[in-house]
């Protein structure tokens, strides 16, 4: 497989190690697989990375780096369901079947390495890679709203001066909304207007033939009067309401007017030539000043 050969291993330790798993797994022909549904192979892909790791850092050459994977892989398949001290057995008898490929001092490292990880973990190990795992996945569907694009910092205004334009207009919509109340109670006072008229003059065909006397004819003239009076009383003091308060909404508005903020000036780039220009300016005016005083 490409794993034997130094490039295959060589790439493994150059990548990051999301992309150095991948290209191992691919060197190592195993299908893809779903990190969640299928957690153990991901531990056993992650050991066997690791092992490529260690075998790099203590000065492995390249092609002896597949045969630590290989010798990872082969204890991992070897000791599965034996106990701890059936594994040390096993580690002992691989390290001296694999004594003609490595030498004494990668020997040693690599005993060292596994009596620290594997058998000092073996229980977690075989927990892992001999138990039945039951994987419960909930999967979600959320929706991310991401911020709208900002607008260019040359379109922003200081925050004083968009709080000043904030309340101003806050303040006009008042007004606007206070005039519209007006119309709408103006027209509510007229519907009820021709309600109360309606109800005191109603017009049926033997009241329209009836002569009315003069008493009759003058009460009814003056509860028309009365309910004129009343409709007009009130429609003049909502009016006078209103215009006091619009006039406070103006006054406010003038205030926030004379204590408006002063805008931050922007500051303007000279564009090419204009610097030699203003210094032809200076020199200009500067010879003109000593012309005047000879």
């Amino acid at each position: 497989m490409a794993l034997s050969t130094p490039q295959g291993v060589k790439k493994v330790f150059q990548f990051q190690k999301p992309e150095g798993r991948e290209h191992l797994r691919r060197l190592l022909n195993w299908e893809e697989f779903e990190e969640l549904g299928d957690p153990r192979r991901g531990i056993l892909l992650d050991t066997l990375y690791e092992s490529v790791i260690f075998a790099v850092s203590k000065g492995f050459p390249w092609a002896k780096v597949a045969k630590v994977v290989q010798f990872t892989e082969e204890l991992l398949k070897e000791t599965k369901g034996c106990s701890i001290t059936g594994a040390v057995t096993v580690l002992g008898n691989k390290l001296r079947d694999y004594q003609g490929q490595f030498n004494i001092t990668h020997l040693l490292a690599l005993c060292d390495y596994f009596h620290n990880t594997f058998i000092r973990h073996y229980k977690l190990y075989q927990y892992v890679f001999g138990h039945h795992q039951e994987v419960n996945l909930t999967v979600t569907q959320l929706e991310v709203c991401v911020p709208p694009q900002p607008l260019p910092l040359s379109h922003g205004k200081d925050r004083a001066v968009w709080q000043h334009e904030q309340q101003v207009a806050e303040l006009d919509t008042a007004e606007v909304q206070k005039r519209a109340n007006m119309l709408l109670l103006k027209e509510a006072l007229r519907v009820e207007r021709e309600r109360r008229l309606q109800r005191t003059f109603p017009e049926t065909p033997a009241q329209q033939s009836r002569l009315l006397k003069r008493e009759e004819l003058e009460n009814l003239i003056n509860e028309a009067i009365h309910i004129q009076m009343e409709c007009l009383k009130e429609q003049l003091q909502c009016e006078i309401q209103t215009t006091f308060d619009i006039l406070d909404l103006k006054l406010q508005k003038k205030t926030l007017t004379l204590n408006a903020p002063i805008p931050v000036p922007v500051s303007i780039t000279s564009q090419p030539g204009q610097d030699e220009a203003l210094k032809s300016h200076k020199t200009n005016k500067g010879k003109k000043a000593k012309a005047r005083r000879k």
